[in-house]
């Protein structure tokens, strides 16, 4: 059996899958009515700056006492005040019991902040292959793009569009193919991920609809040095 998971481990492959059958109780009878998430699947939660992206994902963590499934929340560039009031909560609800924080806060390194989404997907699947299930909550991947295109940046790769670097889609594609439901010959464990992204203004895509993306202020100094 596999126990021993690195940050840049490959997703499990098709065979090493099976299909979704499990319901994950979110507690939201919004969610779970109308679009259910299955144990191993991937859910985007999505929306603009004090929307209540998080506590979407804390309710669903709180939601998952006595439903034999180990959490993973994972802050990427939050102030350290929303995160110590995140873990508050989850000690005053008797979560901490199963639950794994991973922060990096708003001033940490950008190396450590990209880091971050990878060794939390680590820690989940070091359970999955226990035949385990997890859930991980990734608040949010936003900021790890961010933190990406600064590092990118420094490295002067060439920049695409908003100044991020062409392989970003596939920096968040190989990290959320790590959730899967496995197969019976490895367990069946599962680990379900659930990303958050904000978004500007209601923008999805931060494109302009001219000429491609823009340079941030902060990113133009880093060019031009």
């Amino acid at each position: 059996m596999k126990v021993f998971v690195t940050h840049t481990e490959r997703a499990p492959g098709i065979i090493s899958r099976r299909s979704i059958y499990e319901h994950l109780q979110t507690g939201l009878i919004a969610i779970d009515s109308m679009i259910p998430i299955g144990r191993g699947q991937r859910e985007l939660i999505i929306g603009d700056r004090q929307t209540g992206k998080t506590a979407v994902a804390t309710d669903t963590i709180l939601n998952q006492q006595g439903q034999n499934v180990i959490c993973v929340y994972v802050a990427i560039g939050q102030k350290a005040s929303s995160v110590a009031q995140v873990v508050t909560t989850f000690q005053e609800k008797g979560a901490m019991e199963y639950t794994i924080v991973v922060a990096e806060m708003s001033d940490s390194p950008a190396t450590l902040q990209y880091l971050a989404p990878y060794t939390g997907a680590a820690l989940a699947e070091y359970f999955m292959y226990l035949e385990r299930h997890t859930s991980i909550i990734y608040d949010d991947l936003s900021k790890q793009a961010q933190a990406y295109r600064q590092l990118s940046l420094l490295l002067r790769r060439p920049p695409g569009r908003e100044a991020y670097p062409g392989d970003v889609f596939y920096l968040h594609s190989r990290l959320l193919e790590r959730a899967a439901k496995l197969s019976s010959l490895l367990g069946e464990g599962s680990m379900t991920a659930l990303p958050i992204v904000e978004t500007q203004a209601g923008d999805v895509f931060f494109f302009k609809s001219k000429g491609g993306g823009s340079v941030g202020r902060n990113d133009k100094k880093i060019l031009e040095h």
